[in-house]
């Protein structure tokens, strides 16, 4: 026994230990070259090791024409990322005993029901939270829609499944909506209070709001941008999210996030030392479900991977070795990533005003690399590439479609006669007018024009559909219907 003893105390005296964390100098250099990279008005960054903050900073500026400089108290919207939120909260409702992983909707939110009944009688809280339910995206359901969450929920019975339940997988926000209700129900108060009481205070996440409109004014607040068709970055106009979306609406700073990611590497333990949810439930969070299929445009996003799954409001994959937990966030004029590489405790945020970037991918990899030892990857030259070959297919896909159709085609309806409302059970009422040989078209919270394309065809010239094709159909010489983004409308 006294041999056995004193060779572990060998061990612990000669063990090797960890190296000491990167100079901030090369974290810094790792975000300029990725800002000069994707041309980032500014960037945000929260890098944690088990309860040690490493790296709090803000890059660039607020606005890209603007000399607010980014802090560590700059508000972001976290988009998507918000599914992380209401996930935890599920967890400590799981915690309590309010609510289990595998119970039934059915049994908390009995309102909600897909379309197909015997996917109905086996739907868990769990298939909500992986996206597997059967539902495609359907975010014009939410996404700028004047109409609230309840009325969004209420149309899902209508929506035909793209696949069978729990047979295949699609991202998808309305489940998420619904799992906010359960999470009300079970806790007895809205989503946001629950957070509010149950994360925010004990995390000291000071700087989170659950709305836009939240947001203080004259608050530290970044503006999102975009790269425009001259290649310049230019202003995106802010989308405010009036309501609490618990698919989406949390805005946060890198600091608030920094007390996020310690939580959730020190596996539900407070900054300040105090546990507020057991292990286990909160770990479920983090177990694959649904299997990501590695091909294609997946693949090209995720090189460095084997095998990646959605768990419950995380992607869960491996990494050149590591098993990471991560999730991206996307809304106008913004993209962040939150990410955890749970054996070496370490947790990065990256948050950056500019849409639909690939630069919090890169950074975060990079980061990864820096901070684990790993021979490090251009990350930038990668994600660039793969910007630069999706902008290269999208302009050889429209110039396809024009060259196949037929300028002479004559339209089968004068275009004033297109004018009128056009309804559609799910998706509401579109209205369009006519005027100066092009069409105005207003529904939803979208508002655009479109000129003649080919017969009966327009194209969207201006807004959040540019490009794509408004497609009326008719009998007799009348309009009866009109499709656009895969929506179908009949004139009333």
């Amino acid at each position: 026994m006294r041999t056995a003893l004193a060779f572990a105390a060998l061990l612990v005296e000669f063990a090797p230990l960890r190296a000491a964390e990167p100079a901030a100098e090369a974290v810094d250099a790792v975000v300029a070259a990725s800002r000069k990279a994707f041309g980032a008005p500014g960037v945000a960054l929260a890098v944690v090791r088990g309860d040690t903050v490493l790296v709090l900073k803000g890059y660039g500026t607020r606005a890209h024409d603007g000399r607010a400089a980014v802090t560590p108290d700059t508000v972001f919207p976290l988009a998507s990322c918000s599914k992380q939120f209401t996930t935890t909260l599920l967890a400590m409702l799981v915690d309590d005993g309010a609510l289990a992983w595998d119970d039934p909707v059915k049994k908390h939110f009995p309102e909600f029901k897909l379309s197909d009944p015997n996917a109905n009688a086996l739907l868990t809280v769990r298939d909500l939270l992986c996206h597997r339910t059967g539902l495609s995206g359907h975010d014009l359901l939410w996404y700028r829609a004047p109409w609230g969450i309840d009325r969004a929920l209420s149309k899902v019975p209508l929506l035909p499944l793209e696949y069978p339940f729990r047979g295949g997988y699609r991202y998808n926000s309305l489940t998420f909506m619904a799992a906010g209700r359960i999470a009300e129900k079970c806790g007895k108060k809205k989503w946001e209070e629950l957070l509010a009481e149950r994360v925010c205070e004990p995390l000291e996440l000071k700087g989170v709001t659950f709305t836009t409109t939240a947001i203080p004014k004259g608050a530290d607040r970044a503006l999102g941008h975009r790269v425009g068709k001259t290649g310049r970055v230019e202003r995106v106009p802010t989308y405010e999210m009036k309501e609490p979306n618990p698919a989406g609406s949390v805005n946060a700073t890198a600091r608030d996030l920094a007390n996020w990611l310690t939580f959730h590497v020190c596996d539900g333990v407070a900054p300040s030392g105090k546990r507020i949810v057991s292990d286990k439930p909160l770990l479920e969070t983090r177990v694959p479900h649904t299997l990501l299929r590695m091909e294609g445009a997946t693949k090209a996003l995720f090189p460095e991977t084997v095998q990646a799954s959605h768990a419950l409001g995380w992607v869960v994959s491996d990494y050149r070795g590591l098993k990471v937990c991560g999730h991206g966030g996307l809304i106008d004029g913004f993209r962040v990533q939150l990410t955890l590489v749970p054996d070496h405790k370490l947790g990065f945020a990256v948050l950056a005003n500019l849409h639909d970037t690939r630069l919090p991918m890169a950074t975060t990899n990079a980061l990864i690399d820096l901070y684990c030892g790993l021979k490090p990857i251009d990350w930038d030259a990668h994600y660039k590439k793969l910007e630069g070959e999706a902008a290269t297919q999208r302009k050889t896909d429209l110039a396809a479609r024009d060259r196949a159709r037929d300028p002479n085609a004559k339209p089968t309806v004068p275009l004033a006669d297109l004018a009128g409302t056009y309804e559609s059970a799910i998706y509401g009422t579109a209205t369009v007018t006519a005027a100066n040989g092009t069409l105005r078209v207003t529904w939803s919270g979208f508002d655009f024009t479109a000129e003649p394309y080919s017969g009966d065809a327009y194209r969207i010239a201006d807004g959040f559909f540019e490009d794509e094709l408004i497609a009326f159909t008719a009998k007799g010489g009348k309009p009866v219907s009109v499709t656009f983004s895969q929506v179908a409308f009949a004139r009333k």
